[in-house]
This record gives C-alpha cells, sequence and structure tokens, in this order.
C-alpha cells in the first residue's frame, strides 16, 4: 500500500508539479480523482475554477477529476452532503486548494471532513491539499484573510487535525517563503515574522508548526512513517520560532520530528551574573561583556523556560534594526559585531533580499 498525505506550499495547478503527481498517482485508478470547491466556493467564477482543475489533470496527467461540491449553497442540504460524502468514499485521489481556509473549514467541520479524510487515507486513498486547503489539515488553522485583509488580531481557528492520524499535533502554514511582499514581510502565508510569533505564542507547548516552502511538496506516508519533501525549496519543523529545515529531496523519519519538543529542564544556574532579572536589559544596553553575558542569560531562560519566563523577541527585533541601520550606513564592523555577537548567544542569523530573520540555534 502506498497511503500517503500529500501537502503543497503552492503551485498546485503549475507545469513543474505534473512530475510529482505522475509519480504519487501511480497505480490509482485515473477515472476517480475527485477535487473540493469549498476552499473557492464564495467566488462568483467557480465554474471556471471548476473547468480550469478539470482540464489541468485531464490534458497534463490524462486523468478524469470530478468536483465533490460543498459550499453554503448546498451545505444544509441533506442530499447534497450525501452525494459529497459517495463521491469521497469512491475517490482514489481527493484533491484541494486555492481560496479561503476559514471559509473552507466552516464547510468542512458541517460533515466532520476530518474524520473522513482520516479514514480514506487508512483505506489508500491519496489525498493532496494545498494552500488554503493545508491550511486546514493541522490541529490549528491560521485565519489568513482575516488577519492579512481585515486585520484582525491574530488567533487561530479549530483545525481539521489530519495529521493526527500521523501522529503530528502541529499547524500548517503553506506559502512560507513568500517574498510578494516586496517592502513588506509576507513570509509566513503573509502572515509576517511578527504575526506569525503572536500566533505561535497561543499554540499549545505539544504542537508545532510544518512550513511549506511554494512550489514544493511534502510527503507523509502512513506505511513508512515518514515525511519527504519535494519541489523548489524546504519545509520546516518549527516550535518556538526554532526552525529545523527539512531539505529538499530529504526524507525524516515522523518519529523524529514526535519526539523534537523541547523537553522541560529545571531552571538554569549561572555564576556569569548575579543581579535581579530586571537589571538585565540594563546591563545589555551597557553593552560589553557583561552585557554580552545579561543577553545570553536572557535567551537561555526565555528558551529553557525559567521563571520570570523572558520573551527575546522584542530584544532580537530592536538588535537587528540596529544592525540594519548600521548595514544601511555603510558600517559594516559594527554590523558584524553584533550579528557575531548574537550568534555567540545562540541566535542564527540570515540575511535575504526579503528581509533578515533570526532564529535559535539548534543545540542551545
Amino acid at each position: 500500500m502506498h497511503r500517503r498525505l500529500v501537502i503543497l506550499g503552492s503551485g498546485e495547478l503549475a507545469p513543474p508539479m505534473v512530475k510529482t503527481y505522475r509519480r504519487l498517482f501511480e497505480g490509482r485508478d485515473s477515472q476517480r480523482g475527485v477535487f473540493l470547491d469549498s476552499p473557492y466556493g464564495f467566488q462568483e467564477n467557480v465554474p471556471q475554477l471548476n473547468e480550469k482543475i478539470e482540464q489541468y489533470f485531464a490534458t497534463s496527467l490524462q486523468w478524469r477529476f470530478t468536483c465533490a461540491s460543498l459550499t453554503h449553497r448546498n451545505v444544509a442540504d441533506q442530499r447534497s452532503r450525501a452525494t459529497f460524502q459517495n463521491s469521497l468514499n469512491d475517490a482514489s485521489v481527493i484533491f484541494a486548494g486555492p481560496g479561503s481556509p476559514t471559509y473552507a473549514l466552516r464547510q468542512f467541520h458541517e460533515v466532520n471532513l476530518g474524520d473522513t479524510l482520516r479514514t480514506r487515507l487508512a483505506d489508500d486513498t491519496l489525498v493532496c491539499f494545498s494552500s488554503a486547503a493545508a491550511l486546514t489539515l493541522g490541529s490549528h488553522t491560521a485565519p489568513i484573510y482575516e488577519i492579512y485583509k481585515v486585520g484582525e488580531e491574530p488567533a487561530w481557528r479549530e483545525g481539521l487535525d489530519v495529521l493526527g492520524l500521523f501522529g503530528l499535533q502541529c499547524a500548517v502554514i503553506p506559502h512560507y517563503d513568500n517574498a510578494e511582499g516586496g517592502n513588506h514581510d509576507t513570509r509566513y502565508c503573509y502572515l509576517g515574522a511578527t504575526r506569525m510569533r503572536q500566533l505561535e505564542a497561543q499554540l499549545p507547548s505539544d504542537v508545532s508548526v510544518l512550513g511549506v516552502d511554494e512550489h514544493t511538496a511534502v510527503i507523509l506516508s502512513l506505511d513508512n512513517d515518514d515525511l519527504t519533501v519535494e519541489g523548489r525549496g524546504h519545509a520546516y519543523w518549527r516550535i518556538d520560532g526554532v526552525e529545523r529545515r527539512l531539505d529538499n529531496g530529504s526524507t525524516t523519519s515522523l518519529d523524529e520530528l514526535r519526539h523534537s519538543l523541547r523537553p522541560a529542564t529545571p531552571p538554569m544556574q549561572t555564576a556569569t551574573i548575579e543581579t535581579e532579572e530586571t537589571n538585565l536589559f540594563d546591563l545589555i544596553l551597557g553593552g560589553g561583556d557583561r552585557g554580552a553575558q545579561a543577553l545570553e542569560q536572557v535567551l537561555r531562560r526565555a528558551e529553557r523556560g525559567a521563571p520570570g519566563l523572558i520573551d527575546p523577541a522584542p530584544l532580537v527585533e530592536q538588535l537587528l534594526v540596529i544592525r540594519a541601520t548600521a548595514r544601511a550606513n555603510g558600517l559594516y564592523d559594527i554590523s558584524d559585531q553584533l550579528r557575531d555577537a548574537l550568534t555567540a548567544c545562540g541566535i542564527e542569523i540570515k540575511d535575504s533580499p526579503a528581509g533578515t530573520t533570526w532564529s535559535l540555534i539548534e543545540g542551545n
């Protein structure tokens, strides 16, 4: 058996994805593909989008995909719901893609789609969700449109928890490396770093984030109990802002991810600085060796859960602003010193055209 769940970061109807589909669809009935219109069911161009999906698979793969319709127009109709359920029960491949994750969830929860998908996966139906649909697969779903377009405060919605079948408690974030914003941060599916951290802080301690770059496929296998990454980019297993990159072409044991949550540790004891926590920031601002020691102590206490938990994010972000100002003014020696100081304290800095990001270095 080849019981697989495929999560696409984007590009679900792009030519480069044909090779991946062809390999994943091999050996399955090409007349029993089903796609869901729920994510985009609120739009006026539903028929055109349905036709686009049908033509893509027919032309590129010679596969027949039919629509299993479930929108606000028919979700309350018992006959429509029964037809929808029968379509999924008979499918060899179930596909869903772009649209609104929260709109899709409203329809999905009405018919307990999470239970259906877990059952179909266990019975060897290939499930392939991308973009908006991918966001619904975890235990928690980020309401992208509401946050990015409407300005709602970041807060999670209840997801389908399909990944619970694989023993993974996580939220899925596609479009992880998005750079469409140009002069503003649109990584993490248009959330940006600040709102991503705000959401992350609301997750239970046993829930992680699975990030998937654009034009990238994450393939989870029930039979092999592993995760494989294919396509243009990478995937990421993220815990409290600390990322582990799952490289393109790599395969990772799911058991390794299940046990990668940072265990609780006793409060850190240190003899480097004997002072009240309220004075640590004063020491940091004072610079020098004691400033570097104080910064390290704050970061380590925040990471390991010492009493008086301190969130390092505001401090690190401010230092990065200072570093960016130094770089803009050509003061590269100061910029390098700030980077080296952060690295010494267990903070990895990455510069890219989309901006500067940071994360705690594994093992620190």
